[in-house]
C-alpha cells in the first residue's frame, strides 16, 4: 500500500494519521502542514499509526519536529500504535522521551481526516528536508547520532 498522511483539526486539537508505507515523498507537504499547524490555534496533537505499515526516518524526523514544537506550547503529544515493530522503531529512535506512546487497539478510528495534498518538490527541497529531519533525530539520542551523522554529512557535502 502506498503511503498517505491524513489530517484533521478541531478546536486546536490535531490528528495526524499515517497510513500504509509513509516515505520521503510526502515530506514536503507534511512539513508545510507542520508550519501551518503551528500558525493557528494549537492545543494538542495525536499521531495515529494504527494503519501505518512502515514509516521512514525522514517522516520520523518530522514527527519529532512536531513533538518538540508542541512541547514548547502545550504538552507531550500522543502516538497511537498497535504494531510491535513500529513501537520498537519509536523506542530505538528515542520517541518515548518526546511522545506518549499508547496502544491503539481500543481507540476509535478517526473518519474525519483528510489527506495532505501531494506537492512536487525539487531535488534540492527534498534533500534539505531529509537533512533537517535527520538532524532532529540526531539530537534525540546518541544511537540516532551514530546512525544518521554520516548520512547528513554526505548530503550536506554532496558526496
Amino acid at each position: 500500500m502506498g503511503g498517505q498522511i491524513l489530517v484533521a483539526e478541531e478546536n486546536g486539537n490535531h490528528l495526524i494519521k499515517l497510513c500504509g508505507d509513509v516515505r520521503l515523498t510526502l515530506s514536503i507537504s507534511f512539513d508545510r502542514f507542520i508550519d501551518e499547524m503551528f500558525m493557528h490555534e494549537f492545543n494538542s496533537v495525536t499521531f495515529d499509526l494504527r494503519e501505518a505499515e512502515a514509516v521512514d526516518s525522514t517522516t520520523l524526523g518530522l514527527m519529532a519536529k512536531i513533538a518538540l514544537r508542541a512541547q514548547k506550547v502545550g504538552g507531550k503529544p500522543c502516538v497511537v500504535v498497535d504494531s510491535d515493530s513500529i513501537v520498537r522503531v519509536l523506542d530505538v529512535m528515542g520517541f518515548r522521551d518526546i511522545l506518549e506512546i499508547v496502544n491503539g487497539s481500543d481507540l476509535p478510528s478517526a473518519s474525519e481526516a483528510s489527506p495532505l495534498p501531494s506537492i512536487l518538490a525539487s531535488e534540492d527541497e527534498m534533500k534539505s528536508k531529509v537533512i533537517e529531519a535527520h538532524k532532529i533525530l540526531i539530537a534525540l539520542n546518541q544511537t540516532n547520532a551514530m546512525n544518521f551523522r554520516e548520512l547528513v554529512e554526505s548530503l550536506e557535502h554532496g558526496t
